[in-house]
């Protein structure tokens, strides 16, 4: 840190990405990132219709935001787009956040939450879990705060219903309520149809999983109009241009070829249940999730040390060093092949294992 480091940072801590190595002979399952690429049909779409890029980006990505619209059933002027769903994430802390617009969020989530408070200064509750790691909506009524919540959550998986989150909703009228559906499309159930009756309700999703683009870096985010006007004064205020041309021609073109993120959709979900139930004859705990991930633990060695045997043999998941989430990893879901080798590499394990 420099001499010139302003106070107010002085100590933040920033998120942690998980691994990204350079080398790719590995069998990465620690990102949660999507197995297959995007489709050629999307590809091909892509170059076809790349703004040259000696020009700006189109500001307004009205392609783009009337594709996603007609999906949900809604207007284009309720959708704005992000640099990723996280660029949207800290754009709700700036905007609807303050000393006097307090959050609160599950003490075991996604990592960024606490980071973006802490970076937009903003007090911060972190509700436990239940037990069995489930999200309680009743535990959100009435805490006159903000409420940003993962469904499904991240690391466990699991999901609340749309019904459930209107409980929240309306238990909390007068302040925004945030829904970060990074996962929804894996067994999930999306609430954006929920803003056409709550104006305090933001439903947040990615272009990273389903969508097979997490490096293209595209998200957006669904909500009242009025929300939706509050965020761009945001995103105008610092960065307008925020979706590059190459972003947003393969978005484009990969929102117009649902067929294929349904069937990749499918045959994670299929290769996630064919996974639990491999790990569960081991011996494994596996929490049910409607994510493209899963939770996992085993009494036969903690979770630390089941990363550390699997990093050495080329096989990447992440483990979390919080107290109450030592015990297990998350284990993304990939293509049958990757998690055969996974399989295989922990039965060794095992069998080494005293």
């Amino acid at each position: 840190m420099s001499r010139f480091y302003s106070y107010r940072n002085a100590n933040l801590v920033p998120y942690t990405p998980g691994e990204q190595p350079k080398v790719l002979n590995v069998t990465k399952l620690n990102t949660n990132e999507c197995p297959f690429p995007p489709s050629e049909k999307a590809w091909a779409f892509a170059r076809e219709h790349i703004r040259p890029l000696n020009l700006y980006p189109e500001i307004q990505c009205i392609d783009v935001r009337r594709a996603i619209a007609e999906l949900h059933d809604i207007e284009p002027d309720n959708i704005i787009l992000g640099n990723g769903s996280d660029e949207l994430l800290n754009f709700a802390f700036m905007t609807f956040c303050d000393d006097r617009r307090a959050v609160a969020y599950p003490n075991i989530s996604y990592g960024f939450y606490p980071v973006y408070a802490d970076l937009n200064h903003v007090p911060a509750l972190e509700i436990p879990l239940r037990e069995d790691f489930s999200i309680a909506p009743e535990d959100y009524f009435d805490l006159g705060r903000n409420i940003f919540i993962a469904n499904p959550n991240a690391p466990t998986g699991m999901a609340l219903s749309p019904d459930q989150v209107e409980e929240i909703l309306t238990h909390n009228r007068d302040h925004v309520v945030v829904i970060d559906e990074a996962y929804v499309d894996f067994g999930g159930q999306t609430c954006i149809p929920l803003i056409k009756k709550y104006d305090n309700l933001l439903v947040i999703q990615t272009f990273s999983k389903s969508r097979s683009l997490a490096g293209g870096r595209l998200g957006f985010a669904a909500g009242d109009k009025a929300l939706i006007a509050d965020l761009n004064i945001i995103k105008y205020s610092t960065n307008p241009y925020n979706i590059n041309s190459m972003t947003l021609a393969i978005g484009l073109g990969v929102l117009l070829d649902e067929e294929t993120r349904i069937a990749n959709c499918r045959t994670i979900m299929e290769n996630r249940a064919y996974t639990a139930a491999e790990l569960e004859k081991l011996g494994f705990t596996v929490l049910p999730s409607c994510a493209n991930f899963i939770f996992a633990k085993t009494g036969a060695i903690d979770g630390k040390a089941l990363y550390a045997k699997l990093k050495e043999r080329g096989v990447l998941i992440r483990h979390f060093d919080k107290p109450e989430i030592w015990a297990w990893n998350r284990i993304t879901i990939g293509t049958r092949e990757q998690m055969d080798i996974l399989l295989t590499n922990i039965r060794e394990i095992l069998e080494e294992t005293p």
